[in-house]
């Protein structure tokens, strides 16, 4: 699923999304996330607009899979909401998260506490705790 930059950002910002996740997705010479919470707001953007480039390039290479499925056919990624932005220290970021979506007339919804590290210039996402807080089945995590 592609949207033109003119579109409001999936990631709930109130931005257009050129002027806002669409700037990480660009590519090289892409602009890095600043932070860790606009990381993953960008990699929700990315799951809605099926970035699977992106995805794995913002993973972190010790724990990022070889290859990621685009969605579903019919999923819609319904919204974001951030709970809460926790920078641990100067490499290391948690960001806890809500990410509603609906396929085949079933909502779904994945809440996680991410995992983020900042190496080389660039902050990657590592992993993601839901503590069994998954309904529906949501596979992948933004």
């Amino acid at each position: 699923m592609t949207m033109p930059s003119d579109f409001a950002c999936p990631c709930g910002s109130g931005h257009l999304l050129s002027a806002c996740c669409g700037r990480y997705h660009a590519g090289p010479p892409a602009e890095p996330a600043p932070t860790a919470e606009a990381l993953m707001r960008s990699r929700y953007s990315a799951f809605v607009l099926d970035r699977l480039d992106y995805l794995l390039a913002t993973w972190h290479p010790d724990t990022r899979p070889a290859t990621l499925e685009p969605n579903e056919p019919g999923l819609r990624w319904l919204g974001l909401t951030v709970r809460h932005h926790r920078v641990l220290d100067a490499n290391h970021a948690e960001v806890s998260f809500v990410a509603r979506s609906k396929l085949g007339g079933r909502a779904h919804r994945l809440e996680e506490v991410s995992r983020f590290v900042h190496e080389d210039g660039r902050w990657f996402y590592v992993d993601g705790d839901t503590g069994g807080r998954i309904s529906g089945e949501v596979s992948g995590r933004p």
